[in-house]
C-alpha cells in the first residue's frame, strides 16, 4: 500500500512539472529556438506551398513581387555555422546552418554557394542564390527548420506559417536583412549624392567618402563616371540630409564602391549585396 502511494505521488509530481512553465518538464532546446526570419531579402514578397511528397515539414518559396526567382539571393534566417552539401538526384546544391541548441535550417536547390564550407554567418547574410539544381522542376527556395533532426512547423518571426497545397494562396514579405546584422559594409572612394529613387532626379542628401553600411541594391538608371559605369543603386542612410529631404533609405550609385567595377555591387568581403 505504501509503495502504491509513493508511485502515485511521483506521478503527480511528474504531471505538475510538465504543466508548469520553467519546471524540469520544459524542453530547453525548444525554449532556445532562434527568431527565424524569411530566407530572402528585405521587402521582397514570395508565395509558398507544401506538397505531400516533400521531406519533413518543408515549404517551397517563389518570388511574386515582380523580381526574378532565379538568381535571387538566399539569406540566412538566423546566425550560425553554414556547411555546403550537394545531392545531384535530390536536394541539389544546398546549405545547412547549425544554429545551436539542436536547431538547423536547410536551403535546397541553390544555383551557387555564396559562403565557404564551415563559415560563420550572420542573420540576413547571403549564403547562396536561388536555383533549380537537383530534383527540381523550376527555381525556388526549399526551406526547412529542424530540431534535433526532426522537421518542425516553420515559424517566421515567431509566428507559425500555414501549409497551403499550392502557390498564390499565401504570401510572405521579408524583413530579413533590413538592418542590424543584415547590413552590408562597403567602402566608397568619394562623396556622392543620395537620391529618393535609383536615378538622379531627386537628391536627398550626401553620403561621405568612407566605410558605410547598405541594406540592398536596385537595378536603375545607368550612372557614368570617370572610372566606368554602374546600373546598381545601393539603399542606405545618408550622412547629411538636404533641407526638406529624407536621408533614410536613400539610393546611392554603386559606381562609388572602392573595390568593384562596372555593374558590380558587392560588400567589402566580396558578398553580392542582395536585391531590395
Amino acid at each position: 500500500m505504501r509503495s502504491l502511494r509513493i508511485a502515485l505521488l511521483a506521478l503527480a509530481a511528474l504531471i505538475v512539472s510538465m504543466l508548469l512553465p520553467g519546471t524540469a518538464g520544459a524542453d530547453p532546446a525548444t525554449a532556445a529556438a532562434p527568431t527565424f526570419k524569411a530566407p530572402f531579402g528585405c521587402g521582397q514578397t514570395w508565395t509558398y506551398s507544401h506538397h505531400s511528397a516533400e521531406v519533413r515539414r518543408a515549404l517551397d518559396f517563389v518570388r511574386t513581387d515582380g523580381g526574378a526567382t532565379a538568381g535571387a539571393p538566399v539569406l540566412a534566417s538566423a546566425a550560425g555555422t553554414a556547411t555546403r552539401h550537394s545531392q545531384a538526384g535530390g536536394a541539389g546544391n544546398y546549405i545547412v546552418i547549425d544554429h545551436g541548441g539542436g536547431w538547423r535550417t536547410y536551403y535546397f536547390h541553390l544555383a551557387v554557394y555564396s559562403v565557404p564550407h564551415g563559415a560563420a554567418v550572420a542573420q540576413g547574410q547571403q549564403i547562396g542564390t536561388t536555383g533549380s539544381t537537383g530534383n527540381s522542376s523550376g527555381a525556388h527556395i526549399h526551406y526547412e527548420q529542424l530540431l534535433n533532426g526532426v522537421g518542425q512547423d516553420i515559424r517566421i518571426n515567431g509566428t507559425a506559417l500555414p501549409y497551403p497545397g499550392s502557390y498564390h494562396q499565401r504570401y510572405l514579405t521579408s524583413d530579413n536583412g533590413c538592418g542590424g546584422g543584415g547590413r552590408y559594409w562597403v567602402d566608397t572612394f568619394a562623396q556622392t549624392q543620395g537620391y529618393a529613387a535609383p536615378n538622379t532626379a531627386s537628391p536627398q542628401g550626401v553620403l561621405l567618402q568612407g566605410t558605410h553600411y547598405v541594406y540592398c541594391k536596385v537595378w536603375g538608371a545607368r550612372y557614368d563616371g570617370v572610372y566606368g559605369h554602374n546600373h546598381w543603386w545601393l539603399r542606405t542612410d545618408l550622412d547629411r540630409t538636404h533641407p526638406g529631404g529624407n536621408g533614410r533609405g536613400a539610393y546611392v550609385p554603386a559606381y562609388y564602391l572602392s573595390r568593384w567595377g562596372n555593374d558590380e555591387a558587392r560588400d567589402n568581403s566580396g558578398n553580392v549585396i542582395p536585391d531590395c
